[in-house]
């Protein structure tokens, strides 16, 4: 039987996606610098789904180049998280205002699912579940907005975020008040109310600044 080769463009998307997970959980450390015929060899791969899956990462923050001198994933910046958060915001509040009369029960049964998930995960102390989980929830809203340019800005930035909260939820920083926060923000989704909903979820993201500024401050990002 002849089986057809894999798809390059797939081998750069599986690329990409472990070298992300790998900077989210501090597996490659930021300032850590990568060398792509390294990595090539580590995968077992030849260097052009390497490079591509390195500039794919360059255009999400996670890895900057100096050309002829360095590669390294991107050292954590409380300034540059600030920001990104800020649009994050934004966007986020953009989303659950517009998927908040749209959503059907179904949805909202989504939503208290990922958060049980999410609540077994804290109690547990199982980082990459109550991430994964967390990603469920917020989900739900950004895909019912059902605004294309919207996901992909929010996919684009997300994974920034992502390795600040893995942090965030390796130290179960706030885990209990997100719990409870989600738990509110469904029951608002429910009431129809979407300006109320879309507030509610703005406060949550003022509250992770803080939970953030707090990880800098404390040097827990390192």
């Amino acid at each position: 039987m002849q089986i057809a080769p894999v798809p390059r463009r797939l081998l750069s998307d599986e690329v990409f996606a472990r070298l992300r997970d790998a900077i989210v959980r501090f597996e490659l450390l930021p300032g850590e610098k990568v060398r792509d015929t390294e990595l090539a060899e580590r995968f077992g791969l030849s260097r052009t789904p390497v490079r591509e899956a390195l500039n794919r990462l360059a255009d999400t923050g996670l890895v900057e180049a100096k050309p002829g001198v360095y590669t390294r994933i991107t050292p954590l910046d409380r300034t540059d998280a600030e920001r990104a958060l800020a649009v994050l915001r934004a966007l986020d509040t953009l989303a659950v205002g517009t998927a908040v009369p749209r959503m059907t029960a179904a949805d909202l049964e989504e939503m208290r699912a990922a958060n049980r998930d999410f609540e077994r995960a804290v109690v547990s102390d199982d980082t990459d579940a109550a991430l994964e989980a967390d990603d469920r929830f917020h989900g739900v809203p950004l895909r019912v907005a059902d605004n294309p340019t919207l996901t992909r800005i929010v996919e684009q930035l997300h994974p920034q975020i992502h390795r600040i909260l893995y942090r965030k939820f390796s130290t179960l920083l706030g885990g209990r008040n997100t719990i409870e926060h989600h738990d509110a923000f469904v029951d608002l989704c429910a009431s129809g109310d979407g300006a109320a909903a879309a507030a509610s979820s703005g406060q949550h993201w003022e509250r992770l600044g803080g939970h953030i500024t707090e990880l800098f401050a404390t040097n827990q990002l390192g």
